[in-house]
């Protein structure tokens, strides 16, 4: 390396990465020129090359594998053979970096953003996720104070250092993580942004932790666990899961003890299955046959809220979809446990199995029953298993199938954005209301929501301060279920309401020769129609409409313009809806060149006499 930097990096990317520790010392890989290898024979010639090995500290051998120095190592030990004979340097300290996202301060390790490279890994482009998730928190830091939340994957800490940094007092933050630099990287942090840190590396149920200090507000609790034992072992009131791809090895720990009202919010980094690049990955670790379709986005969603929904059945609670959010890098789905099974039935409900038209792309969820039918493809609304031959439709699922968002919280989810500063994450939300709403965009009002949205969210009966003054005036249990059931009931007739399943993209539905309207013109004239509209931000182009298929192309074909090649009429071209086939208008001379270009010009004289529009 002709460079300190590029030389440290490569220390620790290549040989301290893969060391094999032993009393305090490692052994780092060698590539000189210490071992022979074996010569390969190539055309009656003998090639030999040095081979990478490590050397023994005890007995100076040299391996070649890493498994196999391992063993030898643990053979070493086995015979009481444990004096070192050779002394190692001690480690080159890193050159760390410090980054500062949202008035926080993080200490990272090179290649902090190549996961394969290092133990602490940090990803700038996830900013938009962690400000999502923060806004979540601090909605419930408003219903109860303070609350218990975990970062089950802590990294660097920076997550859990804005949730202590920027909401104090409402929470206690523990930060967790497997990997011991980690859990030194994340106390480093902690001192850095002059948070006191509370450590715990203790795997049984006492939890008085070594600190550096008396606990305050300013106090964050690190452990050195598995995640899924740290979530058996306690109960938290919100719970954060990032592991590096899928989640679902963690989330039957998650709803074990979360609490009940509590959050669950889970990022998904497994795009390659969930987009249907990788399908048998899908099939095996959400049990879910997906394709690759125009709405793929949401369908990676609702896989995951399907895996969600199994989880919590299984430990009698049931959810209701807060937040579901598919972005170009990460899924990301926010989830409040009900506990009992009555909620856990109704949400094993939801999952159900769809029904995908490959010629037309219509949808549509398989009905409730236990009646097999002889033709579930006739559930579509479009006619192509009639007309076309053999199996037009494939069966996908099971899916969730109920609501994706819950608007009375997203919209305090955008208050707390306001008033937190978090800039860049206000457009989406402002987005996804309007999404969960199905209507266009309008004006926000950037006050603190009503009282009603706070004390009732989609059925779910939520305290605030005002009611626990209330509650205390008038004690009691009965009084509080009363207002459950019948927000229950309340619930169950305002299901039509939902916002519609899925969205359209506007491209792949386009006629061919055919020019579109602006997008929100589009949107405009599918309202004035009757039909419930918005945009999504699953797909700039795509529009979620309660509209069929068959209504959503004529609505599209009636405001379509025709592409002129020599512009020879005006004004647009207004077609019936019976019309099936597409319509071409060329001008005269066009026309005739295309006709001698065929070969058949001088047999199709007649073609001249025929008025062209």
């Amino acid at each position: 390396a002709c460079y300190g930097h590029k030389l440290h990096r490569h220390l620790q990317n290549l040989h301290w990465k893969i060391s094999v520790e032993f009393e305090g010392y490692r052994m780092c890989i060698c590539h000189l020129p210490c071992r022979i290898a074996k010569p390969n024979f190539v055309a009656d010639q003998t090639f030999s090359k040095m081979g990478a090995h490590y050397h023994c500290i005890i007995c100076s051998a040299t391996i070649t594998r890493r498994t196999d120095m391992i063993g030898h190592i643990n053979r070493h030990v086995n015979k009481g053979e444990t004096e070192s004979r050779f002394i190692t340097a001690p480690a080159p300290k890193s050159s760390c970096e410090v980054l500062k996202e949202a008035n926080t301060d993080v200490q990272v390790l090179p290649n902090y953003f190549t996961p394969q490279k290092t133990d602490s890994y940090f990803n700038p482009k996830m900013k938009l996720n962690r400000q999502l998730i923060f806004c979540a928190l601090a909605v419930l830091a408003e219903e109860r104070k303070p609350i218990e939340c975990l970062d089950a994957f802590g990294a660097t800490g920076i997550m859990g250092l804005q949730w202590a940094k920027h909401l104090r007092s409402s929470v206690k933050v523990t930060i967790n993580d497997c990997n011991e630099n980690s859990v030194t990287m994340i106390q480093e942090n902690c001192h850095l942004n002059k948070m006191k840190v509370k450590v715990n590396t203790k795997k049984e149920d006492n939890y008085e932790a070594i600190g550096d200090g008396d606990e305050s507000t300013d106090t964050i609790e690190v452990t050195k666990m598995d995640a899924n034992v740290i979530m058996h072992l306690r109960s938290f009131d919100f719970i954060h899961l990032d592991p590096f791809g899928t989640s679902v090895n963690y989330l039957d720990s998650a709803f074990r003890n979360v609490r009940n009202l509590g959050i669950v919010s889970l990022t998904s980094t497994d795009i390659s299955s969930l987009y249907a690049k990788a399908q048998h990955v899908a099939l095996r670790h959400y049990g879910c046959n997906i394709v690759r379709t125009e709405y793929y986005k949401e369908l990676a969603a609702r896989t995951v809220i399907a895996a969600v929904a199994r989880s919590a059945a299984r430990c009698n609670k049931g959810i209701e979809v807060l937040l579901a959010v598919a972005l170009e890098h990460f899924v990301l789905v926010v989830v409040r446990v009900l506990r009992g099974p009555s909620p856990a039935d109704d949400s094993a409900k939801k999952i159900r199995y769809l029904i995908h038209c490959q010629w037309c792309e219509e949808r549509i969820f398989q009905k409730e029953g236990n009646m097999v039918e002889e033709n579930p493809y006739q559930q579509l609304p479009c006619d192509c298993h009639g007309s076309m031959p053999g199996r037009t439709a494939v069966i996908l699922g099971p899916l969730w199938s109920g609501a994706l968002f819950n608007t009375g919280f997203l919209r305090r989810m955008l208050f707390e954005a306001v008033q937190y500063g978090l800039d860049e994450v206000q457009p989406l939300l402002k987005t996804v209301v309007c999404e969960a709403e199905c209507t266009t965009s309008k004006n926000f009002s950037t006050h603190s929501p009503s009282d009603e949205n706070k004390q009732e969210e989609c059925g779910v009966y939520i305290k605030t301060p005002d009611m626990l003054a209330e509650s205390d005036v008038m004690p009691g249990k009965r009084k509080n279920n009363e207002v459950m059931r019948n927000a229950t009931k309340r619930q169950k007739t305002d299901n039509s309401a939902e916002h519609p399943a899925f969205y359209y993209n506007i491209h792949r539905h386009s006629i061919k020769g055919m020019n579109m309207p602006k997008l929100n013109k589009f949107l405009n004239y599918l309202s004035e129609a009757g039909y419930r509209v918005s945009r999504t931000h699953f797909d700039p182009m795509g529009v979620r409409t309660n509209a069929p298929l068959a209504q959503f192309k004529t609505v599209l074909m009636k405001h379509s313009t025709p592409t002129y090649a020599g512009g020879q009429t005006e004004g647009p071209l207004h077609l019936t809806e019976d019309v099936q086939h597409q319509v071409f208008v060329w001008p005269y001379s066009s026309c005739w060149n295309r006709i001698q270009e065929s070969g058949w010009g001088q047999k199709s004289e007649a073609f001249l006499n025929i008025n062209l529009v």
